[in-house]
């Protein structure tokens, strides 16, 4: 299933994509579940599934306004430094352990919803990455077992405001602006993708390929990224781990390529979909 949280006059709702459109979920389980981090805290994909069969869209996707995939997560992990290509070209050296930091949910907006670059820099760069979302919780959990925690993957562009992420050792600042990062459009249940599938991953800025790879470049992969967050804490569901970019960032290039307004970019991940974005001054 694709599953999405979305918004239609006014109320926030979450359901499954379809080919014409988006069935309500929260309506067909009688408001049994809050929102899609609820319905994974419970293990209750299964049952969505059952209700779905044999039902047409409740609504078109352009009546809708998407959310961000988990409006709500208790913790966004992001990767950083974590494919080869994207070590190569900032002159750094792999790392024996996934170096991670992290996003609060205020700093990202669904696919189709301006990413916002503030005022106060220039230098807006993208991040095409996989996203995953936990669906069991888990605490100090083996590398053999990680997928049995998985709920399932998403697009994510963990966009940075490069030049206050570089004004100190701690990348926290440059990654958090408010709706600066975007996830979505949607999660596609880890039923539907065998773990650790190579997948391409595809970045474009008005059109043009900036970034391709695939996520068998990544040096820690998602398995191991599991079994290192559970030692730190408990991975709760609806918790998202980011997995990391590949090489083509703008600030590596020469000259550096930044972001500007009325711009689109595009996430592509191969089997999930594609996230789009315009840029918007804030």
């Amino acid at each position: 299933m694709r599953l999405a949280s979305f918004e239609i006059d006014g109320v926030e709702r979450f359901g499954a994509v379809v080919e014409s459109g988006i069935v309500d979920l929260k309506r067909l389980c009688e408001g049994r579940y809050a929102d899609l981090r609820s319905v994974l805290a419970d293990d209750a994909v299964a049952e969505l599934a059952a209700l779905m069969e044999g039902r047409q869209a409740d609504y078109p996707l352009d009546r809708v306004t998407l959310h961000p995939v988990i409006p709500n997560p208790g913790k966004i992990w992001c990767c950083g430094l974590n494919y080869y290509e994207h070590v190569e070209e900032c002159g750094a050296k792999p790392a024996s352990v996934p170096l991670f930091f992290l996003r609060t949910a205020s700093s990202q907006v669904a696919h189709g919803a301006p990413v916002r670059r503030p005022r106060e820099s220039e230098q807006f760069d993208f991040e095409g990455e996989m996203a995953i979302v936990i669906g069991k919780p888990c605490r100090r959990i083996a590398v053999a077992d990680a997928h049995r925690h998985v709920a399932g993957y998403a697009c994510y562009n963990d966009v940075s405001v490069r030049d206050w992420q570089l004004r100190t050792s701690q990348w926290d600042v440059g990654k958090n602006f408010w709706c600066t990062g975007s996830f979505g459009p949607w999660l596609v249940t880890a039923d539907e993708i065998p773990f650790g599938a190579d997948l391409g991953v595809v970045t474009r800025l008005n059109g043009v390929e900036v970034q391709r790879s695939s996520t068998r470049m990544m040096i820690h992969d998602i398995a191991a990224q599991i079994a290192h967050l559970s030692t730190i804490a408990p991975l709760e569901a609806g918790d998202v781990i980011v997995t990391g970019t590949p090489g083509g960032i703008g600030a590596m290039r020469k000259p550096p390529l930044w972001m500007k307004d009325g711009d689109t970019v595009e996430v592509e991940i191969e089997r999930v979909g594609v996230l789009r974005n315009t840029v918007a001054v804030d």
